[in-house]
């Protein structure tokens, strides 16, 4: 193949940039660039340096020059060699259209803002027997390397301690990266690898301030995660009481690598690319994704992209499918392994013993509630409801009885715990009717005792999970699979309060109780190291 001459090229961008309008002069925006590699001049060593050498002839409107060496500053955000093959960096609309004139542009793409979409849960599903199943099999998922990329992980935590652990195993190629407030020490023969990334996060606010400019988890969020796929035995875990027990995640003895990439419950795609990038040469065995895209198009979604690239190496992909319920305009995406709710727990030892029961209709006027248990009805969406559910707790109300007609709804998790609210059915809320009708003096005891296992009522889709069908690919089924993702206990940084009431009253613990396919996908890829980890492995990627 010949090299560009680079005075040509040069030539060629001045003469183009002078005849540009001012319009394409606009501020920049950060974009992911998918490059051939086949195209890269003989006389560049990598591709880094081809990638800097070609940002560094259309910075400016087309005034640098295409050369090997050069003292000008990086222009480059991230270089990607795993995930996709290319770059992201800050282009401006002229810089962008100069770029897709050059050889070896493919496509790109504008780097998108992404949101992040236990006790009981392994008895649920039938991993508790010493005996036989997926734990025995596997012995626990040892050896088996999960990554997730997610808020970061907090390393003292009880679910993370490496008890019973063996030597890390040869084929981890990773680190275990040094920031604020966490040092490479603390990680152990559990958590055997921490990185963070958020180079995209700076490009796009480069005055936002990083407290914790590390792996480590100030939200909560990854912490989680990381104990539901694989935190070890922790005895007497609860929170403030509810859902005790000994918390242990779906592969008690499966490694944990953290890719933190979100702040502030959120995440941009070049981070995250950034984040499979290393995940995928570091040895990953099972990637969670906790997080969501509304892409339109396949090939406008460089997670789906990323993801494709990991499981051609082997790697077992799980991702949530996101909270937007079953309205089909926001379907799940076909490059999800969609994973749901699968049971309704209502777990805790809370109760409540034959406190006044009142109806309030639809429960839009709470006047004069206090101490009782409040019996609301509506026909509204999952979402309006769940206002009317915190209205309830702030009233002061003892607690609550929810009553959504023709469905079933859950309650709201940022409901702050321990919070007495339970949802029925049309039939059971009419039996409450007609004594609340019929008694001069209706009362109501509430009883929260433990964690039912093995209702008939479960598993049954989450009212606000996505369900499919895709908008992109409806002839295929998505959702892949179900699993647990209502009211799941799980560690948590316990620097993030569980209840903030507007700063007022601050609540923390090490554990937490939260709901959604983020809970979700963790379950599944725990499971996914079990099946890995057995001696005869399943083909997950058939």
């Amino acid at each position: 193949m010949a090299t560009a001459n680079p005075f040509s090229l040069w030539i060629l961008l001045l003469i183009a940039a002078i005849s540009y309008p001012t319009s394409l002069l606009a501020k920049s925006d950060v974009y992911i660039v998918h490059m051939d590699l086949s195209a890269m001049p003989r006389a560049f060593a990598d591709h880094h340096s081809w990638y800097e050498a070609t940002l560094s002839s259309i910075k400016d409107g087309g005034n640098g020059v295409a050369t090997i060496t050069t003292t000008k500053p990086s222009y480059l955000i991230y270089t990607y060699n795993n995930a996709i093959h290319g770059f992201a960096a800050s282009l401006s609309p002229l810089e962008l259209d100069l770029l897709k004139h050059l050889p070896g542009f493919v496509s790109s793409t504008l780097d998108v803002l992404l949101k992040a979409d236990t006790t009981h849960t392994p008895d649920f599903l039938g991993l508790n027997n010493s005996n036989s199943g997926p734990w025995p099999a596997s012995n626990y998922g040892e050896d088996v390397i999960i990554g997730l990329v997610d808020s970061g992980i907090w390393p003292e935590s009880a679910s993370f301690r490496d008890d019973g652990m063996t030597q890390v195993p040869n084929k981890w190629k990773g680190e275990c990266v040094s920031g604020t407030d966490f040092n490479s020490t603390m990680c152990n023969k559990k958590l055997i690898g921490a990185r963070f990334f958020n180079k995209g996060i700076k490009a796009h606010s480069p005055d936002l301030n990083f407290s914790m400019n590390s792996a480590r988890d100030t939200d909560g969020h990854g912490t989680h995660t990381s104990s539901i796929a694989a935190g070890n035995y922790v005895k007497g875990a609860s929170c403030f009481g509810y859902a005790r027990g000994s918390a242990r995640g779906m592969a008690p003895k499966a490694r944990i690598a953290m890719y933190k990439a979100m702040r502030d419950d959120t995440f941009y795609a070049s981070d995250v690319i950034a984040a499979i990038d290393k995940a995928i040469s570091d040895g990953m065995d099972v990637l969670s994704l906790s997080l969501g895209n509304t892409a339109s198009n396949f090939y406008d979604d460089p997670i789906a992209i990323a993801s494709v690239a990991a499981m051609e190496k082997g790697i077992f992909v799980a991702a949530s499918a996101g909270e937007r319920g079953a309205l089909p305009v926001h379907s799940a995406q076909c490059r999800t392994l969609a994973t749901y709710c699968g049971a309704s727990l209502y777990p805790g030892n809370s109760s409540l013993t034959r406190v006044p029961l009142v109806f309030m209709g639809d429960c839009n006027d709470l006047n004069n509630v206090e101490g009782k248990i409040v019996v609301c009805e509506s026909t509204y969406l999952f979402w309006a409801s769940a206002d009317n559910i915190d209205d309830q707790i702030t009233s002061g109300a003892a607690g609550g009885i929810f009553l959504y007609v023709g469905n079933r709804i859950e309650p709201h998790i940022h409901l702050s715990f321990p919070a007495v609210v339970v949802s029925m059915e049309e039939e059971e809320g009419q039996a409450i009717f007609n004594y609340i009708n019929t008694s001069h003096d209706p009362r109501a005891t509430m009883k929260f005792p433990y964690t039912r296992i093995g209702t008939k009522a479960a598993p049954r889709v989450a009212i606000s999970s996505s369900r499919g069908p895709s908008t992109i690919c409806p002839n295929i089924l998505k959702p892949d699979l179900m699993a647990p993702g209502s009211l799941v206990l799980g560690s948590w940084s316990p620097i993030s309060p569980i209840v903030d009431d507007d700063g007022s009253t601050q609540m923390f613990s090490d554990f937490n109780i939260i709901y959604g396919t983020s809970m979700a996908c963790p379950h599944a890829a725990g499971v996914a190291a079990l099946l890995k980890g057995a001696p005869q492995p399943f083909d997950l990627l058939s």
